[in-house]
């Protein structure tokens, strides 16, 4: 499997039986070789790839076959990915568009291995990082200038296939298996609509930045792009994983005086100090509920509040801590399906807003590419600390 499963060892029990799993990880990453590249394209190839047969049991390592790219079509090699929530959400069978069997993975960065015909934007060889959020330039979405949604492809990634024939690129001795996001990249390959490749600097490490294919980008943008954070305002966040720790390096780079991290479990706080964050309430130290207790430390409320976790009960209370008049509150956590927020009409009558993100607001074509270079530069706001999160991921 991609090589920075590895390092996610520790967090892959979750999915995996050691027993299963361990053996795999000494197997060689595959080469790309022009070589390669020229005796597979057009060919199935057959890969290992962990497939979920079934929601809440363990992953298994098997050999899939990778259908060649149609039209419109990318084939990458995956050579490496992160584990998101996501992935565990879609795995716990309450995700409403999670079929079975499938392959999970989202967040990844690898190398064309061969594209389909009419792409023109990359090439084998290509740096690139696959992309859940689709970016074609051309649908209603994409052209209002207003969103980063894109609906060109939305109606296949949903159901796990592609759009050009309604069919998986994905196979085990002839059984079909669902793509997953329209990336699948708990793979060694793996096939993606071309409107969701991110062509990336060559020279950027790829064990770091395929980390900009979900979580650190959704966490930035949430700040930045969603809710536009000042320089001086106080910012809450809700759940310190690596969403909670992106928003907090983000609301640090737009110079926000206090940045509040709550969290449950208080041996996250060391860790969240290193992104920004300033102090640190724990809910089950106070006996008020939460939203008042952050109202009385910031004289009112806060300017803004990010819910990362996916509690409805949570996203109610980070609305309820913001300051009336002008406070705002996004949500970045993604709840169960058939979950239902609720508040009093008087908390947005009063001037509150309420919004929400995906992919924090980032077109994924034309902005990832940006903050790979954001990354390689260190240029203008605080540099992403991609290492710093690669760490934090090895120790959960």
């Amino acid at each position: 499997l991609p090589r920075s499963l590895h390092h996610l060892h520790s967090r892959l029990d979750f999915f995996f039986p050691p027993s299963s799993f361990s053996p795999f990880l000494s197997q060689p990453a595959l080469s790309l070789s022009s070589s390669n590249q020229m005796a597979t394209q057009g060919q199935v190839i057959t890969c290992k790839a962990a497939v979920a047969w079934e929601p809440n049991k363990p992953l298994v390592i098997e050999d899939v076959q990778v259908a060649p790219p149609q039209a419109g079509e990318v084939r990458i090699k995956i050579l490496f990915t992160a584990l998101c929530h996501t992935d565990a959400y879609t795995w716990s069978g309450k995700d409403p568009e999670g079929l079975f069997p499938c392959i999970l993975g989202h967040e990844a960065a690898g190398i064309v291995e061969s594209v389909g015909e009419g792409v023109t934007e990359v090439q084998p060889g290509d740096h690139v990082i696959p992309c859940y959020q689709a970016e074609c330039k051309e649908c209603k979405f994409c052209k209002s200038g207003k969103t980063n949604l894109c609906g060109k492809v939305r109606s296949a990634t949903g159901v796990g296939v592609m759009m050009n024939d309604r069919k998986s690129r994905f196979s085990v001795n002839g059984k079909p298996i669902y793509h997953l996001m329209g990336t699948s990249t708990f793979s060694q390959y793996t096939v993606v609509h071309d409107v969701s490749v991110a062509k990336i600097d060559p020279a950027a490490p790829l064990n770091k930045v395929c980390l900009l294919g979900c979580g650190v980008p959704t966490g930035l943008g949430a700040v930045w792009n969603t809710a536009k954070v000042e320089a001086g305002s106080i910012v809450a966040i809700f759940g310190l994983g690596t969403v909670g720790l992106a928003v907090a390096e983000g609301a640090k780079a737009a110079g926000a005086s206090r940045i509040i991290g709550i969290d449950i479990d208080p041996k996250k706080f060391d860790t969240a100090k290193n992104f920004g964050v300033t102090e640190f309430v724990n809910p089950k130290d106070h006996e008020k509920p939460i939203q008042q207790v952050l109202v009385d430390l910031t004289d009112g409320g806060v300017d803004y509040s990010f819910e990362c976790i996916g509690n409805v009960s949570v996203m109610r209370a980070a609305l309820e801590c913001c300051h009336k008049g002008w406070g705002t509150s996004v949500i970045v956590g993604v709840a169960a399906s058939g979950q239902e927020i609720s508040t009093r009409p008087f908390q947005l009558v009063t001037g509150r807003v309420w919004k929400g993100t995906a992919f924090g607001g980032f077109k994924s074509r034309s902005q990832v590419p940006w903050l790979v270079e954001k990354y390689l530069k260190k240029v203008k706001q605080a540099k992403i600390v991609l290492a710093l999160y690669y760490v934090h991921g090895n120790i959960q």
